[in-house]
């Protein structure tokens, strides 16, 4: 898909984790990003989860997207991502599902690590047993693959960053509560079965790689022809700091952080002029919180009752606290 995407708003995800806030440093000094904090406009928060199948960064790209309200875990990101309309979409991500004496994690498969040549071959072994239920599996990237089918039309699923390198308890959708992930659970089963023994395997093992064993389904959902044409440029995100927090290393994480506000937000911060609005998102792992230069218009929202048209009204720019304090309240 080409990059469209708008240079004048940048959408961070993980710029917040829970764990990672306490294990930061109290001298974390991110002076492009405090400048932003104490200068430009924001209307606080919007609020979520940590259960939410969709993230919060999901979520405020759909904002952004103006997409219609959805049921979670239904934000149609594959078929947006493919430029797919009314045909409803998913992801399957190649996995390495950890099976210990307790709990089962999974850890996406890099696709450095895989061949095209090795995709090829685990895609022609499953693409059969996926068209016996009805779906069509496209490759995108070595280690993830487009499937399309009803069944993902309303289908609720986890993000893949909700459980990358993180037990699956309470995740993996429950068949008695939703029927129709019945078939996709047997499906996973299967792909489990069929990769275990698969030759590619083998010549991972003999690279000292994990075994690829089993999928995980994300992105489902689909898009319509109208949101598609009227959807404005989305915003441009980056993704330094996700590898850092899924892994669970906060030094690592505090080290891509500085990184990002020296190399990437100091940097577009500067031709910024007063007649170009711009807008920072920062996504944690509940919430997320948009930065603007100027104050939104009135025109800003439609929906939202009193309170928003009074945020709209009055714009506030965020207290004084440290960066510190403002990441760890997302």
């Amino acid at each position: 898909m080409p990059d469209r995407s708008s240079p004048d708003h940048l959408l961070v995800p993980f710029a917040a984790a829970d764990d990672a806030c306490r294990a930061a440093p109290d001298t974390l000094e991110l002076p492009a990003l405090g400048a932003v904090l104490q200068r430009w406009y924001t209307t606080g928060p919007v609020r979520g989860d940590i259960h939410r199948y969709n993230t919060p960064h999901e979520q405020a790209l759909a904002s952004a997207l103006g997409w219609a309200p959805r049921r979670d875990g239904t934000l149609p990101l594959a078929a947006w991502h493919a430029g797919v309309v009314n045909r409803p979409c998913a992801w399957f991500h190649l996995c390495h599902w950890t099976v210990g004496m307790e709990q089962v994690s999974l850890q996406p498969v890099p696709p450095s690590t895989l061949t095209e040549e090795e995709a090829c071959r685990l895609w022609d072994a499953l693409r059969p047993l996926a068209e016996e239920d009805g779906l069509t599996l496209v490759p995108e990237q070595p280690t993830r693959w487009r499937a399309e089918g009803e069944v993902f039309r309303d289908l609720p699923w986890p993000s893949l960053d909700r459980v990358a390198h993180r037990r699956l308890d309470g995740w993996l959708p429950n068949a008695t509560v939703t029927p129709a992930v019945r078939p996709l659970l047997r499906l996973l089963n299967e792909a489990q079965m069929l990769f275990y023994t698969h030759p590619v395997n083998d010549a991972r093992a003999a690279r000292g790689l994990p075994a690829v064993n089993g999928l995980w389904i994300s992105g489902s959902g689909w898009l319509s022809d109208r949101e598609a044409a009227t959807a404005p440029p989305p915003p441009r995100v980056n993704d330094t700091l996700r590898e850092a927090v899924l892994q669970g290393d906060w030094g690592a994480w505090a080290a891509a952080w500085r990184a990002l506000d020296r190399d990437v937000i100091a940097p577009w911060l500067e031709p910024a002029m007063p007649a170009t609005p711009r807008s920072l998102t920062l996504c944690g792992e509940r919430h997320y919180q948009t930065w603007h230069t100027q104050p939104p218009s009135d025109n800003a929202s439609s929906r939202g009752g009193w309170r928003q048209a009074l945020r709209r009204i009055l714009p506030r720019r965020p207290p004084r606290a440290s960066v510190r304090d403002i990441l760890a309240s997302l």
